[in-house]
């Protein structure tokens, strides 16, 4: 870091209010949340938690938003659990650090319309349509490219009218297509990155990130490296799938959604993973990945780095989190 950036990188990240759209430890009560100190000391100003995904029963999901929520009621002086874009402000304003949680997948909704609401009014505000498989609401980006089914298309319906953002990250071509065209609301991806630099099935194609662009959405860049295309946290390999999104997609439609995760002590990874390959499939890399992740902590790297790359304070701005508080604008009720 020279001179020059020592001065701007750190009064950017201060300046800037910073979003990342998705945490990557394990949703169980028995996380330790003191851990989301982690992204308030690096400088992030909203963190969407993960509470779910379809491999848990919805009673788990439950279970676990309880847990959260009375954690997160007991430590109100750094953290506040956001409902409306107004707490955003005031939380910024009273130095702590705004949370909200987020679905993957509709195992959560146990095929029932109303829990939509009934999450909402616990403070989900964002759910995505599946986890890597088919699911009662859609496809899955590993298994085959099926669509939105006819509760999929009522649970777009009932999200934007509650206010729910629809997050398509890890589903498949079809659905996340029809789900864009569906929603009235902008759409995003929550935690993806461009298939054209890394080839994995977990990376989404030019056309889905053109057409989350033109529903106003946002596309968050993931650090995990097995997504990344990297042996470890590498960020100038991150700013790769940065620089490629922005090329494509413009620099409004792009953010974080880092998908950090820390230990949780829930079990094994491996061993979930080994034991569920339908949803982590062996050809996909997943049996011999060793979780690693860029981390709030390199923030200020990849502000410098997109520095370095010639973009102007605004863009960099608008990545580290203009963009997705934007959608949160026009979505959040």
């Amino acid at each position: 870091m020279n001179a020059q950036t020592s001065l701007i990188v750190p009064e950017l990240l201060r300046t800037s209010f910073v979003w990342d759209t998705h945490s990557g430890f394990m949703p169980d009560p028995r996380a330790d949340l003191a851990n989301l100190s982690i992204w308030r000391n690096a400088g992030v100003d909203f963190l969407s938690v993960n509470i779910g995904f379809d491999l848990m029963p919805w009673q788990d999901t439950v279970a676990t938003i309880a847990s959260f929520r009375h954690w997160l009621r007991r430590h109100e002086d750094e953290y506040l659990l956001v409902g409306r874009v107004e707490d955003l402000a005031l939380a910024r304003e009273t130095g702590r650090m705004a949370v909200a949680f987020d679905l993957e997948g509709m195992a959560a909704l146990d095929g029932r319309i109303e829990m939509v609401e009934f999450y909402h009014a616990l403070g989900v505000r964002q759910m995505l349509f599946a986890y890597n498989r088919d699911n009662a609401a859609g496809g899955g980006c590993h298994a085959d490219d099926t669509g939105l089914t006819p509760f999929g298309l009522a649970v777009i319906d009932e999200m934007n009218r509650v206010g729910i953002t629809v997050d398509v990250s890890h589903c498949s071509y079809r659905t996340s297509m029809e789900a864009m065209a569906r929603s009235s609301a902008p759409v995003i991806f929550s935690h993806s990155n461009p298939r054209a630099v890394h080839d994995h099935q977990r990376n989404i194609v030019d056309e889905q990130i053109l057409a989350c662009a033109a529903t106003g959405g946002v596309i968050g860049a993931v650090g995990v490296t097995l997504f990344i295309g990297s042996e470890g946290p590498d960020i100038k390999r991150f700013a790769d799938h940065i620089d490629y999104l922005i090329d494509l997609a413009g620099p409004d439609h792009v953010g974080l959604g880092l998908d950090y995760g820390f230990p949780v002590d829930a079990g094994d990874l491996g061993e979930l993973v080994a034991n569920n390959p339908q949803f982590w499939p062996a050809d996909q890399g997943y049996f011999d990945f060793h979780p690693e992740f860029v981390s709030p902590a390199q923030l200020a790297d990849l502000i410098e780095e997109m520095l370095l790359r010639g973009y102007d304070d605004s863009v960099v701005r608008g990545v580290l989190g203009g963009n997705f508080l934007r959608v949160a604008q026009a979505c959040w009720r």
